[in-house]
Protein backbone atom coordinates (compact mmCIF):
# COMPACT_ATOMS: atom_id res chain seq x y z
CA UNK A 1 0.00 0.00 0.00
CA UNK A 2 2.50 2.37 0.76
CA UNK A 3 4.77 1.74 -2.59
CA UNK A 4 1.60 2.73 -4.82
CA UNK A 5 0.52 6.17 -2.49
CA UNK A 6 4.57 6.45 -2.96
CA UNK A 7 4.06 5.94 -6.63
CA UNK A 8 1.28 7.88 -6.94
CA UNK A 9 2.78 10.82 -5.65
CA UNK A 10 5.93 10.31 -7.89
CA UNK A 11 3.24 10.34 -11.16
CA UNK A 12 1.37 13.25 -9.90
CA UNK A 13 5.22 15.23 -9.34
CA UNK A 14 6.07 14.27 -12.67
CA UNK A 15 2.77 15.38 -14.27
CA UNK A 16 3.17 18.56 -12.50
CA UNK A 17 6.48 19.52 -13.49
CA UNK A 18 5.46 18.68 -17.02
CA UNK A 19 2.27 20.88 -17.05
CA UNK A 20 4.48 23.40 -15.43
CA UNK A 21 7.12 23.22 -18.38
CA UNK A 22 4.39 23.19 -21.60
CA UNK A 23 1.86 25.44 -19.72
CA UNK A 24 3.61 27.81 -17.52
CA UNK A 25 2.28 26.76 -14.81
CA UNK A 26 3.22 27.95 -11.25
CA UNK A 27 4.21 25.02 -9.53
CA UNK A 28 4.89 25.06 -5.66
CA UNK A 29 6.78 22.07 -4.03
CA UNK A 30 6.71 21.58 -0.69
CA UNK A 31 10.04 20.69 1.04
CA UNK A 32 12.56 21.53 3.39
CA UNK A 33 13.21 25.02 4.42
CA UNK A 34 15.93 27.43 3.46
CA UNK A 35 19.32 27.33 5.86
CA UNK A 36 18.27 31.08 7.50
CA UNK A 37 14.79 30.28 8.68
CA UNK A 38 14.68 31.26 12.59
CA UNK A 39 12.78 29.39 14.70
CA UNK A 40 11.48 26.81 13.15
CA UNK A 41 13.87 23.24 12.23
CA UNK A 42 13.68 21.81 9.05
CA UNK A 43 10.89 19.78 7.97
CA UNK A 44 10.16 17.92 4.86
CA UNK A 45 6.48 17.62 3.09
CA UNK A 46 5.85 15.24 0.76
CA UNK A 47 2.52 16.30 -1.08
CA UNK A 48 2.43 18.65 -4.13
CA UNK A 49 0.19 22.19 -4.80
CA UNK A 50 -0.39 23.91 -7.99
CA UNK A 51 -1.43 27.28 -7.29
CA UNK A 52 -0.52 29.98 -9.67
CA UNK A 53 -0.38 33.85 -8.51
CA UNK A 54 -3.37 36.27 -9.51
CA UNK A 55 -0.95 39.31 -8.98
CA UNK A 56 0.92 38.73 -11.82
CA UNK A 57 -1.99 39.35 -14.48
CA UNK A 58 -3.70 42.21 -15.65
CA UNK A 59 -5.94 43.74 -12.90
CA UNK A 60 -8.12 45.37 -15.40
CA UNK A 61 -8.76 41.87 -17.55
CA UNK A 62 -12.40 40.58 -17.39
CA UNK A 63 -12.31 36.44 -16.88
CA UNK A 64 -14.20 34.52 -19.49
CA UNK A 65 -16.91 33.35 -16.63
CA UNK A 66 -17.24 32.54 -12.87
CA UNK A 67 -20.00 30.31 -12.27
CA UNK A 68 -21.12 27.70 -9.76
CA UNK A 69 -22.69 23.94 -10.48
CA UNK A 70 -24.82 22.34 -7.94
CA UNK A 71 -24.98 18.40 -7.48
CA UNK A 72 -27.43 16.95 -5.79
CA UNK A 73 -27.22 16.50 -2.08
CA UNK A 74 -25.14 13.55 -0.72
CA UNK A 75 -25.38 11.66 2.41
CA UNK A 76 -22.04 11.68 3.24
CA UNK A 77 -18.50 13.30 2.71
CA UNK A 78 -16.94 10.38 0.97
CA UNK A 79 -19.97 10.15 -1.24
CA UNK A 80 -19.51 13.88 -1.96
CA UNK A 81 -16.17 13.18 -3.12
CA UNK A 82 -16.89 10.43 -5.18
CA UNK A 83 -19.53 12.81 -7.00
CA UNK A 84 -17.04 15.72 -7.28
CA UNK A 85 -14.78 13.27 -8.90
CA UNK A 86 -17.21 12.38 -11.43
CA UNK A 87 -18.33 16.19 -12.41
CA UNK A 88 -14.34 16.68 -12.80
CA UNK A 89 -14.05 13.74 -15.30
CA UNK A 90 -17.50 15.08 -17.09
CA UNK A 91 -15.56 18.31 -17.29
CA UNK A 92 -12.88 16.95 -18.80
CA UNK A 93 -14.10 15.13 -21.36
CA UNK A 94 -16.82 18.06 -22.26
CA UNK A 95 -14.79 21.08 -21.20
CA UNK A 96 -16.66 24.51 -21.00
CA UNK A 97 -16.08 26.63 -24.06
CA UNK A 98 -15.20 29.64 -22.40
CA UNK A 99 -11.21 30.29 -22.77
CA UNK A 100 -10.41 31.56 -18.80
CA UNK A 101 -12.84 31.30 -15.49
CA UNK A 102 -13.87 29.76 -12.26
CA UNK A 103 -16.70 26.93 -12.08
CA UNK A 104 -17.52 26.18 -8.62
CA UNK A 105 -19.14 22.57 -8.11
CA UNK A 106 -20.40 22.32 -4.42
CA UNK A 107 -22.15 19.74 -2.96
CA UNK A 108 -24.42 19.71 -0.23
CA UNK A 109 -24.24 17.02 2.71
CA UNK A 110 -26.22 15.43 4.82
CA UNK A 111 -23.74 14.59 7.25
CA UNK A 112 -22.98 17.29 10.00
CA UNK A 113 -19.34 18.27 10.98
CA UNK A 114 -17.45 21.38 11.63
CA UNK A 115 -14.87 23.05 9.04
CA UNK A 116 -12.09 22.69 11.76
CA UNK A 117 -12.63 19.13 12.21
CA UNK A 118 -12.54 18.71 8.18
CA UNK A 119 -9.34 20.81 7.65
CA UNK A 120 -7.49 18.72 10.65
CA UNK A 121 -8.12 15.68 8.78
CA UNK A 122 -6.09 17.24 5.26
CA UNK A 123 -3.30 17.07 7.50
CA UNK A 124 -0.30 18.64 5.67
CA UNK A 125 -2.69 19.65 2.60
CA UNK A 126 -1.04 23.03 2.28
CA UNK A 127 -1.99 25.82 1.30
CA UNK A 128 -4.56 25.88 3.73
CA UNK A 129 -6.81 28.41 5.29
CA UNK A 130 -10.04 28.70 7.95
CA UNK A 131 -11.92 31.99 8.85
CA UNK A 132 -14.78 31.61 11.69
CA UNK A 133 -16.88 35.46 12.17
CA UNK A 134 -18.59 36.40 14.70
CA UNK A 135 -22.24 35.18 15.85
CA UNK A 136 -24.91 36.87 13.89
CA UNK A 137 -26.34 39.05 16.76
CA UNK A 138 -22.63 41.02 17.03
CA UNK A 139 -23.36 42.40 13.91
CA UNK A 140 -25.74 45.90 13.68
CA UNK A 141 -26.14 46.11 9.64
CA UNK A 142 -28.25 49.20 9.81
CA UNK A 143 -27.55 50.27 6.51
CA UNK A 144 -27.38 46.62 4.74
CA UNK A 145 -29.32 46.99 1.71
CA UNK A 146 -31.94 44.28 0.54
CA UNK A 147 -33.11 45.03 -3.35
CA UNK A 148 -32.96 42.75 -5.83
CA UNK A 149 -30.27 43.64 -7.24
CA UNK A 150 -28.00 42.93 -3.88
CA UNK A 151 -29.77 39.64 -2.81
CA UNK A 152 -27.50 37.30 -3.83
CA UNK A 153 -24.74 38.82 -2.38
CA UNK A 154 -26.20 39.93 0.74
CA UNK A 155 -27.40 36.38 2.14
CA UNK A 156 -25.01 34.46 2.21
CA UNK A 157 -23.93 33.97 5.71
CA UNK A 158 -20.89 31.47 5.76
CA UNK A 159 -20.23 31.48 9.16
CA UNK A 160 -17.00 29.67 8.82
CA UNK A 161 -14.73 28.13 6.20
CA UNK A 162 -11.85 26.03 5.90
CA UNK A 163 -10.52 25.11 2.73
CA UNK A 164 -6.94 23.42 1.16
CA UNK A 165 -5.29 23.88 -2.07
CA UNK A 166 -5.37 27.36 -4.14
CA UNK A 167 -7.08 27.63 -7.14
CA UNK A 168 -5.67 31.28 -7.41
CA UNK A 169 -3.17 32.99 -4.67
CA UNK A 170 -2.33 36.54 -4.45
CA UNK A 171 1.44 37.42 -3.04
CA UNK A 172 4.15 39.95 -3.64
CA UNK A 173 6.34 41.83 -1.64
CA UNK A 174 4.96 45.55 -2.57
CA UNK A 175 2.59 46.59 -0.16
CA UNK A 176 -0.98 46.25 -0.84
CA UNK A 177 -2.50 48.36 -3.55
CA UNK A 178 -5.45 49.42 -5.38
CA UNK A 179 -3.98 46.80 -8.66
CA UNK A 180 -3.77 43.87 -6.05
CA UNK A 181 -7.31 44.61 -4.77
CA UNK A 182 -8.48 44.81 -8.18
CA UNK A 183 -6.67 41.73 -9.30
CA UNK A 184 -8.17 39.60 -6.12
CA UNK A 185 -11.78 41.32 -7.31
CA UNK A 186 -11.25 39.90 -11.54
CA UNK A 187 -11.63 35.87 -9.42
CA UNK A 188 -15.08 36.92 -7.82
CA UNK A 189 -19.05 37.86 -8.26
CA UNK A 190 -22.06 39.14 -6.72
CA UNK A 191 -24.03 35.83 -9.08
CA UNK A 192 -21.08 33.34 -7.14
CA UNK A 193 -21.28 34.95 -3.02
CA UNK A 194 -19.24 31.99 -1.83
CA UNK A 195 -15.97 32.01 -3.72
CA UNK A 196 -14.15 34.31 -1.86
CA UNK A 197 -10.71 35.24 -1.11
CA UNK A 198 -9.32 34.78 2.05
CA UNK A 199 -5.57 36.00 3.77
CA UNK A 200 -3.74 38.68 5.70
CA UNK A 201 -1.44 41.68 5.36
CA UNK A 202 1.20 42.62 7.06
CA UNK A 203 1.27 45.32 9.80
CA UNK A 204 3.93 47.70 7.85
CA UNK A 205 4.78 46.80 4.22
CA UNK A 206 8.17 48.91 4.67
CA UNK A 207 9.85 47.40 7.29
CA UNK A 208 12.32 44.33 6.38
CA UNK A 209 10.51 40.95 6.13
CA UNK A 210 12.29 38.14 8.37
CA UNK A 211 12.55 34.41 7.27
CA UNK A 212 9.39 33.31 8.98
CA UNK A 213 7.37 35.80 7.38
CA UNK A 214 8.70 35.64 3.91
CA UNK A 215 6.84 32.79 2.84
CA UNK A 216 3.20 35.38 3.15
CA UNK A 217 5.40 38.35 1.60
CA UNK A 218 3.92 41.85 1.91
CA UNK A 219 0.45 40.29 1.53
CA UNK A 220 -0.79 36.39 0.92
CA UNK A 221 -4.30 35.47 -0.21
CA UNK A 222 -6.23 32.23 -1.67
CA UNK A 223 -9.37 31.17 -3.28
CA UNK A 224 -9.06 27.97 -1.66
CA UNK A 225 -9.71 24.98 -4.25
CA UNK A 226 -11.62 22.96 -1.70
CA UNK A 227 -13.62 24.44 1.09
CA UNK A 228 -15.45 23.83 3.35
CA UNK A 229 -18.17 25.86 5.34
CA UNK A 230 -19.61 24.85 8.54
CA UNK A 231 -23.00 24.71 6.51
CA UNK A 232 -21.90 21.09 5.18
CA UNK A 233 -21.47 22.42 1.86
CA UNK A 234 -18.62 21.01 0.05
CA UNK A 235 -17.05 22.84 -3.20
CA UNK A 236 -14.08 22.45 -5.87
CA UNK A 237 -13.31 25.90 -7.62
CA UNK A 238 -11.58 25.11 -11.10
CA UNK A 239 -8.96 27.85 -13.01
CA UNK A 240 -8.87 25.83 -16.35
CA UNK A 241 -7.48 28.34 -19.26
CA UNK A 242 -7.03 30.19 -16.32
CA UNK A 243 -3.08 30.08 -15.99
CA UNK A 244 -2.42 30.89 -19.09
CA UNK A 245 -4.50 34.25 -18.92
CA UNK A 246 -2.36 35.56 -16.00
CA UNK A 247 1.03 34.14 -17.54
CA UNK A 248 0.02 35.54 -21.19
CA UNK A 249 0.24 32.33 -22.65
CA UNK A 250 -1.45 31.93 -26.08
CA UNK A 251 -4.91 30.13 -25.33
CA UNK A 252 -5.20 27.03 -24.42
CA UNK A 253 -6.72 24.68 -26.65
CA UNK A 254 -8.87 21.13 -25.55
CA UNK A 255 -5.78 19.25 -24.58
CA UNK A 256 -4.35 22.16 -22.03
CA UNK A 257 -8.33 21.81 -20.35
CA UNK A 258 -8.04 17.77 -19.94
CA UNK A 259 -4.15 18.31 -18.26
CA UNK A 260 -5.66 20.07 -15.66
CA UNK A 261 -8.35 18.69 -14.91
CA UNK A 262 -6.37 15.88 -14.31
CA UNK A 263 -4.79 17.52 -11.72
CA UNK A 264 -7.92 18.27 -10.36
CA UNK A 265 -8.27 14.85 -10.10
CA UNK A 266 -4.92 13.81 -8.64
CA UNK A 267 -6.16 16.81 -5.71
CA UNK A 268 -8.68 15.25 -5.11
CA UNK A 269 -7.41 11.79 -4.52
CA UNK A 270 -5.53 13.93 -1.78
CA UNK A 271 -8.52 14.81 0.31
CA UNK A 272 -9.08 12.71 3.49
CA UNK A 273 -12.95 11.05 4.14
CA UNK A 274 -12.17 10.19 6.97
CA UNK A 275 -13.48 13.20 9.77
CA UNK A 276 -13.33 12.97 13.45
CA UNK A 277 -14.39 15.17 15.75
CA UNK A 278 -11.29 17.31 17.68
CA UNK A 279 -11.47 16.79 21.29
CA UNK A 280 -10.27 20.55 21.86
CA UNK A 281 -7.82 20.08 24.23
CA UNK A 282 -4.29 20.49 23.27
CA UNK A 283 -1.80 17.20 24.65
CA UNK A 284 0.11 17.76 27.66
CA UNK A 285 3.52 18.90 26.83
CA UNK A 286 6.32 20.31 28.47
CA UNK A 287 7.98 23.58 27.57
CA UNK A 288 11.60 22.95 26.62
CA UNK A 289 12.67 26.70 26.46
CA UNK A 290 10.83 30.09 25.56
CA UNK A 291 11.84 33.70 26.00
CA UNK A 292 10.72 37.20 25.60
CA UNK A 293 11.42 39.16 22.61
CA UNK A 294 12.07 42.46 24.18
CA UNK A 295 13.07 41.12 27.76
CA UNK A 296 11.55 43.21 30.68
CA UNK A 297 14.37 44.98 31.14
CA UNK A 298 14.19 46.54 27.19
CA UNK A 299 10.49 46.78 27.55
CA UNK A 300 10.93 48.85 30.67
CA UNK A 301 13.46 51.50 28.66
CA UNK A 302 11.32 51.10 25.57
CA UNK A 303 7.81 52.62 27.30
CA UNK A 304 10.20 55.13 29.05
CA UNK A 305 11.47 56.07 26.04
CA UNK A 306 7.82 56.37 24.29
CA UNK A 307 6.48 58.04 27.44
CA UNK A 308 9.13 60.83 26.97
CA UNK A 309 8.53 61.23 23.59
CA UNK A 310 4.48 61.47 24.32
CA UNK A 311 4.91 64.19 27.00
CA UNK A 312 7.79 66.30 24.91
CA UNK A 313 6.29 69.09 22.35
CA UNK A 314 5.73 66.17 19.75
CA UNK A 315 2.42 65.72 18.41
CA UNK A 316 2.32 61.85 19.33
CA UNK A 317 -0.45 60.82 22.19
CA UNK A 318 -0.27 56.84 22.04
CA UNK A 319 1.96 54.67 20.46
CA UNK A 320 1.51 50.69 20.82
CA UNK A 321 4.12 48.03 21.31
CA UNK A 322 4.68 44.87 21.40
CA UNK A 323 5.95 41.53 22.50
CA UNK A 324 7.29 38.55 20.45
CA UNK A 325 7.16 35.39 23.04
CA UNK A 326 9.00 31.90 21.36
CA UNK A 327 7.89 29.01 22.96
CA UNK A 328 8.91 25.61 22.45
CA UNK A 329 7.84 22.71 23.34
CA UNK A 330 9.13 18.48 23.36
CA UNK A 331 6.00 17.62 21.89
CA UNK A 332 3.84 18.30 18.95
CA UNK A 333 1.57 21.61 19.36
CA UNK A 334 -1.05 21.30 15.86
CA UNK A 335 -1.97 24.55 14.58
CA UNK A 336 -5.14 23.51 13.61
CA UNK A 337 -5.47 21.98 17.42
CA UNK A 338 -4.80 24.39 19.26
CA UNK A 339 -7.06 26.82 16.82
CA UNK A 340 -10.11 24.33 17.83
CA UNK A 341 -8.88 25.31 21.50
CA UNK A 342 -9.00 28.48 21.14
CA UNK A 343 -12.13 28.72 19.84
CA UNK A 344 -13.61 27.73 23.70
CA UNK A 345 -11.48 30.80 25.16
CA UNK A 346 -12.85 33.25 23.05
CA UNK A 347 -16.41 33.41 22.42
CA UNK A 348 -18.04 35.93 19.49
CA UNK A 349 -14.26 36.64 18.38
CA UNK A 350 -12.67 35.89 14.94
CA UNK A 351 -10.84 32.37 14.62
CA UNK A 352 -8.32 32.60 11.39
CA UNK A 353 -5.64 29.86 10.14
CA UNK A 354 -3.39 31.23 7.02
CA UNK A 355 -0.39 28.84 6.17
CA UNK A 356 1.05 29.09 2.54
CA UNK A 357 3.63 26.06 1.42
CA UNK A 358 6.51 25.74 3.38
CA UNK A 359 5.67 27.89 6.40
CA UNK A 360 4.12 27.74 9.64
CA UNK A 361 0.35 28.35 10.38
CA UNK A 362 -0.17 32.04 11.33
CA UNK A 363 -3.37 31.56 13.56
CA UNK A 364 -5.56 33.68 16.15
CA UNK A 365 -8.51 34.41 18.06
CA UNK A 366 -9.03 37.96 17.94
CA UNK A 367 -12.39 40.17 19.39
CA UNK A 368 -11.94 43.19 16.75
CA UNK A 369 -13.27 43.63 13.87
CA UNK A 370 -11.69 45.91 11.75
CA UNK A 371 -14.76 46.19 9.44
CA UNK A 372 -17.53 44.01 7.79
CA UNK A 373 -18.93 45.54 4.66
CA UNK A 374 -21.86 43.91 2.82
CA UNK A 375 -23.80 45.57 -0.38
CA UNK A 376 -23.35 49.39 1.05
CA UNK A 377 -23.24 49.15 4.78
CA UNK A 378 -20.15 48.91 6.38
CA UNK A 379 -19.16 48.58 10.02
CA UNK A 380 -15.86 48.68 12.51
CA UNK A 381 -15.43 48.48 15.75
CA UNK A 382 -13.62 50.83 17.93
CA UNK A 383 -11.91 48.33 20.72
CA UNK A 384 -9.35 49.72 23.18
CA UNK A 385 -7.58 49.62 27.32
CA UNK A 386 -7.96 46.31 28.77
CA UNK A 387 -8.34 44.64 31.96
CA UNK A 388 -9.08 41.40 33.40
CA UNK A 389 -11.96 39.55 34.47
CA UNK A 390 -12.93 39.06 38.05
CA UNK A 391 -12.71 36.51 40.64
CA UNK A 392 -16.08 36.90 41.55
CA UNK A 393 -19.35 38.73 39.85
CA UNK A 394 -18.80 41.98 42.12
CA UNK A 395 -14.62 42.01 41.65
CA UNK A 396 -16.05 41.37 37.93
CA UNK A 397 -18.47 44.50 38.03
CA UNK A 398 -15.94 46.63 40.30
CA UNK A 399 -13.73 46.16 37.45
CA UNK A 400 -16.41 47.32 34.62
CA UNK A 401 -16.29 50.07 37.20
CA UNK A 402 -13.10 51.07 36.93
CA UNK A 403 -12.95 50.80 33.14
CA UNK A 404 -15.41 53.09 32.33
CA UNK A 405 -14.22 55.50 34.83
CA UNK A 406 -10.23 56.09 34.43
CA UNK A 407 -9.09 58.55 32.42
CA UNK A 408 -6.38 56.85 31.11
CA UNK A 409 -8.31 54.11 29.61
CA UNK A 410 -10.94 56.75 28.11
CA UNK A 411 -8.47 58.91 26.24
CA UNK A 412 -6.58 55.51 25.09
CA UNK A 413 -10.16 54.43 24.05
CA UNK A 414 -11.30 57.89 22.72
CA UNK A 415 -8.13 58.25 20.42
CA UNK A 416 -9.47 54.82 18.53
CA UNK A 417 -12.93 55.58 18.38
CA UNK A 418 -12.71 59.23 17.06
CA UNK A 419 -10.00 58.29 14.61
CA UNK A 420 -12.24 55.22 12.67
CA UNK A 421 -15.44 57.21 13.14
CA UNK A 422 -13.24 59.89 10.82
CA UNK A 423 -12.06 57.48 8.29
CA UNK A 424 -15.36 56.12 7.82
CA UNK A 425 -16.81 59.72 7.11
CA UNK A 426 -14.54 60.22 4.51
CA UNK A 427 -16.05 57.12 2.53
CA UNK A 428 -19.83 57.43 3.92
CA UNK A 429 -22.94 59.75 3.51
CA UNK A 430 -23.65 59.14 7.76
CA UNK A 431 -22.15 57.17 10.40
CA UNK A 432 -23.65 56.41 13.87
CA UNK A 433 -21.99 55.06 16.76
CA UNK A 434 -23.91 53.16 19.28
CA UNK A 435 -23.30 52.55 21.66
CA UNK A 436 -20.64 55.43 22.36
CA UNK A 437 -18.85 53.19 25.04
CA UNK A 438 -19.34 50.48 26.97
CA UNK A 439 -17.54 47.11 27.96
CA UNK A 440 -16.93 44.15 26.38
CA UNK A 441 -16.50 41.26 27.90
CA UNK A 442 -14.54 38.10 27.16
CA UNK A 443 -13.63 34.64 29.12
CA UNK A 444 -10.65 36.08 30.11
CA UNK A 445 -10.53 40.31 29.56
CA UNK A 446 -12.58 43.55 29.00
CA UNK A 447 -12.22 45.99 26.55
CA UNK A 448 -13.89 49.45 26.41
CA UNK A 449 -15.98 49.10 22.82
CA UNK A 450 -18.08 50.97 20.71
CA UNK A 451 -19.54 49.84 17.55
CA UNK A 452 -19.63 52.55 14.16
CA UNK A 453 -22.17 51.99 11.12
CA UNK A 454 -21.96 53.78 7.79
CA UNK A 455 -23.31 53.54 4.22
CA UNK A 456 -20.84 53.97 1.97
CA UNK A 457 -21.38 55.95 -1.43
CA UNK A 458 -20.31 53.18 -3.62
CA UNK A 459 -19.03 49.89 -3.29
CA UNK A 460 -15.75 50.32 -4.94
CA UNK A 461 -14.89 52.94 -1.92
CA UNK A 462 -13.94 48.93 -0.35
CA UNK A 463 -10.30 49.64 -0.78
CA UNK A 464 -10.26 52.68 0.87
CA UNK A 465 -11.58 51.90 3.63
CA UNK A 466 -8.88 48.55 3.98
CA UNK A 467 -6.82 50.79 2.94
CA UNK A 468 -7.08 54.04 5.78
CA UNK A 469 -8.88 51.66 8.63
CA UNK A 470 -5.53 49.81 8.68
CA UNK A 471 -3.30 50.51 11.56
CA UNK A 472 -5.94 51.54 13.97
CA UNK A 473 -4.77 53.41 17.00
CA UNK A 474 -5.29 50.31 18.83
CA UNK A 475 -2.61 48.67 17.39
CA UNK A 476 -0.58 51.83 15.99
CA UNK A 477 -1.40 54.68 17.56
CA UNK A 478 -2.06 58.34 17.13
CA UNK A 479 -1.22 60.21 14.66
CA UNK A 480 -0.47 57.16 12.80
CA UNK A 481 2.52 57.54 10.76
CA UNK A 482 4.32 59.13 14.16
CA UNK A 483 3.44 56.22 15.84
CA UNK A 484 4.45 53.68 12.96
CA UNK A 485 8.02 55.56 13.03
CA UNK A 486 8.72 54.63 16.27
CA UNK A 487 7.31 51.10 16.51
CA UNK A 488 9.87 50.73 13.26
CA UNK A 489 12.65 52.42 15.25
CA UNK A 490 11.73 50.88 18.83
CA UNK A 491 10.77 47.14 18.18
CA UNK A 492 13.84 44.72 17.54
CA UNK A 493 11.23 41.68 15.80
CA UNK A 494 9.22 41.36 12.70
CA UNK A 495 5.15 41.99 13.18
CA UNK A 496 4.60 40.09 10.05
CA UNK A 497 1.22 39.54 10.32
CA UNK A 498 0.28 40.06 13.44
CA UNK A 499 -2.23 43.25 14.24
CA UNK A 500 -2.76 42.88 10.14
CA UNK A 501 -6.00 42.77 9.19
CA UNK A 502 -7.15 39.18 8.09
CA UNK A 503 -10.45 38.44 6.86
CA UNK A 504 -11.65 37.18 3.24
CA UNK A 505 -12.95 39.65 0.36
CA UNK A 506 -15.75 38.34 -1.44
CA UNK A 507 -17.99 39.73 -5.09
CA UNK A 508 -20.34 41.38 -3.13
CA UNK A 509 -19.10 41.84 0.85
CA UNK A 510 -15.63 41.09 2.67
CA UNK A 511 -14.83 40.89 6.28
CA UNK A 512 -10.97 41.53 8.11
CA UNK A 513 -10.54 41.46 11.45
CA UNK A 514 -7.57 42.75 13.36
CA UNK A 515 -4.89 39.76 13.72
CA UNK A 516 -4.26 40.37 17.31
CA UNK A 517 -4.20 37.39 20.37
CA UNK A 518 -2.45 35.91 16.84
CA UNK A 519 0.51 33.24 16.80
CA UNK A 520 2.66 31.22 14.21
CA UNK A 521 2.49 27.87 14.87
CA UNK A 522 3.86 24.44 13.09
CA UNK A 523 3.47 20.96 14.66
CA UNK A 524 5.84 19.67 15.75
CA UNK A 525 8.43 22.92 16.45
CA UNK A 526 6.26 25.32 18.89
CA UNK A 527 4.92 28.89 18.35
CA UNK A 528 6.14 32.85 18.28
CA UNK A 529 2.92 34.06 20.16
CA UNK A 530 2.53 38.27 19.92
CA UNK A 531 1.11 41.16 21.94
CA UNK A 532 0.97 44.15 22.13
CA UNK A 533 -0.38 47.61 24.41
CA UNK A 534 -1.30 51.10 24.30
CA UNK A 535 1.64 53.36 25.54
CA UNK A 536 -0.37 57.12 26.34
CA UNK A 537 0.36 59.26 29.36
CA UNK A 538 0.48 57.54 32.60
CA UNK A 539 1.11 54.39 31.36
CA UNK A 540 3.71 51.81 34.01
CA UNK A 541 5.91 49.54 32.24
CA UNK A 542 5.79 47.23 34.87
CA UNK A 543 1.64 46.95 34.35
CA UNK A 544 1.66 47.21 30.65
CA UNK A 545 4.28 43.91 30.99
CA UNK A 546 1.41 42.29 32.99
CA UNK A 547 -1.51 43.07 30.30
CA UNK A 548 0.92 41.39 27.62
CA UNK A 549 0.84 38.47 30.12
CA UNK A 550 -3.02 38.19 30.51
CA UNK A 551 -3.23 38.90 26.71
CA UNK A 552 -1.25 35.83 25.35
CA UNK A 553 -2.70 33.67 28.61
CA UNK A 554 -4.82 32.39 26.64
CA UNK A 555 -2.03 30.43 24.68
CA UNK A 556 0.06 30.03 27.50
CA UNK A 557 -3.23 28.31 29.83
CA UNK A 558 -3.40 25.48 26.78
CA UNK A 559 0.80 24.85 26.75
CA UNK A 560 0.71 24.94 30.33
CA UNK A 561 2.85 27.36 30.17
CA UNK A 562 1.59 29.22 33.48
CA UNK A 563 2.79 26.35 35.62
CA UNK A 564 5.76 25.14 33.98
CA UNK A 565 7.01 28.40 32.26
CA UNK A 566 10.88 28.68 31.85
CA UNK A 567 11.91 32.48 31.00
CA UNK A 568 15.15 32.82 29.37
CA UNK A 569 15.71 36.71 29.30
CA UNK A 570 17.73 37.62 26.59
CA UNK A 571 19.07 41.34 25.35
CA UNK A 572 18.85 43.04 21.63
CA UNK A 573 22.59 41.52 21.36
CA UNK A 574 21.25 38.55 22.36
CA UNK A 575 18.64 38.37 19.60
CA UNK A 576 20.85 39.48 17.12
CA UNK A 577 23.52 36.57 17.37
Amino acid sequence: MASSVAAARHSLGRFMDSESANYGISTLRISSRPSNYIGFPHKRYQLYVLSMNGCKGNPYFPLGTIGTRTLPPVPSHSVALDNLTSAISDLKHNPPPFSSGIIRLQVPIQQQMDAIDWLHAQDQLLPCCFFSGRSPNESYNLFIENSKNNQNSCNSNLVSVAGVGSAVFFRHLHPFSYNDWKSIKRFLSTECPLIRAYGAIRFDARTNISSEWEPFGSFYFMIPQMPNDRLSLMSLKISQCLLQLLHGMMLFHGHGKRQSMNFKLGFLRQVSSMIIKLSRQVPRTFVFSSKHTPSKEYWDLAVNRALKKISSDSALTKVVLARSSRVVTTTDVDPVTLLACLQGEGKNAYQFCLQPPNAPAFIGNTPEQLFRRKCLGVESDALAATCARGGTMTEDLQIELDLLSSPKYHLEFSIVRESIRQKLEDVCNSVIVEPKKAVRKLPRVQHLYAKLVGKLRREDDEFQILSSLHPTPAVCGFPTEDARLLIAETEVFDRGMYAGPVGWIGGGESEFAVGIRSALVEKGVGALIYAGTGIVEGSDPSQEWKELDLKVSQYTKLLKLEVSLREKVTSFEDYWL
